[in-house]
């Protein structure tokens, strides 16, 4: 893991990271912002996945939640949207390939040597953040933006007791009736929509997902609202199967950062709550 970038922030450092991805099979970047309580020991984390045309650096420059994180003593962990480099394949469109993971593992060639996005957040950058810094192993949680609130959802759902809590802002909630999910399943995924449920928040809740707390904030001027993110969809499933589900319409916003910058610090302090209270009980 090589240090390229230290940045003094609220007291705390941020710093950004790049690495031989095992998973995705090249150079991988990353960002991690630990608070001044990590000078003293372990702190807990939340992972922020970042959407379409997104790298790490959109999020640590833009949303303010460093100055949250310090007050709450959170290591923020914000990795890349994708596989990166000349051999990686891409597309011309802005929603597929580059800048557009889509925080699944990819099984058609040939995407699915690099695009392993699932496995990259999951599995392999926690187990090198967790070994190389002071984080503590088990208090994880997540969230995200638009595609990356999508694959902060289907992390959680998919992976019991991995994260504390999650939440997301603007998520594309039901992306097998999305047309950026559409298109990115089935060239990532093949044809049979079948194997796309794996990957739809929605879907999962559907099929018995374990219940879980969900936190989702959605501006009611998001352009993308109607056709591509469905948080009503979500809202009914969730409905349907008494499933735990906090959706606030937050009337006016759109799909920018100005709206996640305006709810961040509310968003980690309902993260900060879930990894204290576990770390109270440990």
């Amino acid at each position: 893991m090589e240090h390229i970038e230290a940045i003094k922030e609220f007291d705390g450092w941020l710093n950004r990271y790049q690495h031989d991805s095992v998973t995705c099979h090249c150079r991988m970047a990353f960002s991690v912002y630990l608070p001044p309580q990590a000078r003293a020991g372990k702190v807990p984390a939340v992972y922020w996945l970042s959407g379409l045309t997104c790298t790490d650096d959109n999020f640590r420059v833009k949303a303010g939640a460093q100055r949250y994180a310090a007050e709450l003593g959170l290591a923020l962990v914000i990795p890349d949207t994708s596989p990166r480099g000349a051999d990686v394949p891409d597309a011309e469109r802005y929603d597929l390939g580059q800048g557009a993971g889509f925080y699944v593992n990819a099984t058609q060639a040939p995407w699915s040597r690099h695009y392993q996005m699932y496995d990259y957040v999951t599995r392999e950058l926690p187990a090198l953040v967790e070994t190389e810094l002071p984080l503590i192993p088990g208090l994880r949680s997540i969230t995200g933006h638009s595609m990356g609130g999508h694959g902060a959802l289907i992390c959680a759902l998919k992976e019991p007791g991995l994260y504390r809590s999650v939440s997301a802002f603007a998520p594309i909630c039901h992306p097998m009736a999305s047309g950026w999910g559409q298109g990115c399943f089935k060239t990532y995924l093949g044809n049979n929509r079948e194997t796309w449920v794996a990957y739809d928040a929605t879907r999962l809740i559907e099929e018995g997902a374990t219940a879980m707390p969900l936190l989702v904030d959605q501006g009611t001027a998001d352009e993308f609202l109607m056709e591509q993110l469905h948080p009503l969809s979500l809202e009914r499933v969730c409905a349907a199967r008494n499933f735990s589900l906090t959706l606030r319409m937050q009337e006016g916003y759109d799909h920018s950062y100005h709206f996640i910058s305006t709810f961040i610090g509310e968003h980690l302090a309902w993260h900060a709550k879930a990894l204290q209270v576990v770390q109270t009980k440990s």
